[in-house]
């Protein structure tokens, strides 16, 4: 809704579709949700089929070959959460999972801006590279006159050099805007992640240098900028730093896992699936830490210190948001001033340049009164365009 002109707006459609950072970013998520059903499927047990065969000299020192073969279903060290370590991490793995998609949300809204910001450079590169061609008309018939002036021995030797150096000068800003109008695009073209087709480029002599964007309303309120996702990540991974925390301190505690299995076994191989040979095992085990060499200590102190940074990265984020928002109403409150003032100024200055190169034409005022104001018109003219 913001992206009021229509080329601009297909633009950044393109980019959504085909940036390979968003594109990296909607993987992620992809890869957060996995890790996050992974942490969920700690909590219940894992079935699996097994079967095993044991072939071994037999105990008796008869010299006999004892033999033990078993099938069925096992259940190998399941933990059974007692103090709330595994549903702890779970919840950390849930909590980067959505700070995951906070972050694709801002990876995309940096993309539109992106998109939109260089598309305005390109429209500024655009209209100031039309200046400077027209600049380099006006040093061209300068320069002419001058010529023409000093072989009828009307002027010196100094205006036409002046003039040359002047027309030198141009020449070498335009190519230099031919230069900056092509980075544009290649950014551009990176951005969208294609070819960007010419009739979505900017066109200054039919837009007439509009500008792209609607009018934001005013007397918003300032808790809209919890819906930013960067502070939406931030306030996610404090979440996940608090959740690491309740797994570092469940590890004092006694660790219970419990290995079952059931099924079939047998001495023989033929035997194992005959009636009768039904069997099966259960083996808890409870562990408590006594001695780690500070191990467990560490990681609870790695999760505190973990809490603070995501604290102070929250932090961090807020402050962040509230100087953008409040830089951006600064411009807005300014920048339309600057730019009629500007504009004044320019009107100014192209009459004082016509006046300038009337009186140089009928040998009124030299060259250097006219020198002054054409480089002051077209330093006035570059600063409107840019503002």
């Amino acid at each position: 809704d913001f992206v009021g002109d229509v080329r601009l707006r297909e633009l950044v459609e393109l980019a959504l579709q085909n940036n390979r950072d968003l594109r990296v970013a909607v993987l992620s998520i992809e890869q957060s949700r996995a890790q996050y059903q992974i942490r969920r499927a700690d909590q219940v047990p894992t079935i699996n089929a097994a079967a095993t065969g044991n072939r071994q000299p037999a105990a008796d020192g008869s010299g006999g070959i004892s033999s033990a073969y078993t099938a069925g279903l096992a259940m190998a060290s399941w933990e059974i959460d007692f103090f709330g370590r595994v549903a702890s991490l779970k919840e950390a793995a849930l909590a980067q999972f959505l700070a995951t998609q906070e972050a694709r949300s801002a990876v995309q809204t940096s993309l539109i801006a992106s998109v939109v910001s260089t598309w305005l450079s390109l429209q500024t590169n655009e209209e100031l590279l039309r200046l400077k061609q027209r600049t380099m008309v006006t040093r061209d018939d300068s320069l002419r006159l001058n010529r023409l002036r000093f072989d009828q021995g009307v002027t010196s030797a100094l205006d036409l050099r002046q003039a040359e150096s002047l027309t030198a000068a141009a020449r070498s800003t335009l190519a230099q805007q031919q230069r900056l109008r092509a980075l544009d695009v290649n950014a551009l073209t990176l951005l969208v992640g294609q070819p960007v087709p010419e009739r979505l480029l900017p066109n200054v002599q039919a837009d007439g240098g509009a500008v792209a964007l609607r009018d934001v309303p005013e007397g918003m309120p300032s808790d809209l900028l919890e819906r930013r996702p960067d502070i939406r990540q931030a306030e996610q991974q404090l979440i996940a730093a608090n959740a690491n925390i309740g797994a570092a301190r469940a590890a004092f505690f006694p660790r219970i896992a419990l290995t079952a299995s059931a099924g079939t076994a047998s001495n023989a191989l033929s035997g194992l699936f005959k009636s009768g040979s039904w069997g099966w095992t259960l083996a808890p085990q409870a562990v408590l830490p006594i001695f780690d060499a500070g191990r467990n200590q560490a990681g609870l102190d790695s999760a505190r210190a973990g809490r603070e940074i995501a604290v102070a990265q929250y932090d961090k984020a807020i402050q962040s948001a509230f100087r953008e928002v409040a830089d951006a109403l600064a411009g807005r409150a300014t920048l339309g001033e600057q730019v009629l003032a500007q504009q004044a100024q320019a009107t100014a200055e192209a009459d004082r340049f016509r006046l300038a190169d009337l009186r140089y034409r009928n040998g009124v005022a030299s060259y250097l009164d006219l020198l002054d104001a054409q480089r002051s018109l077209f330093a006035l003219e570059q600063a409107d365009v840019q503002t």
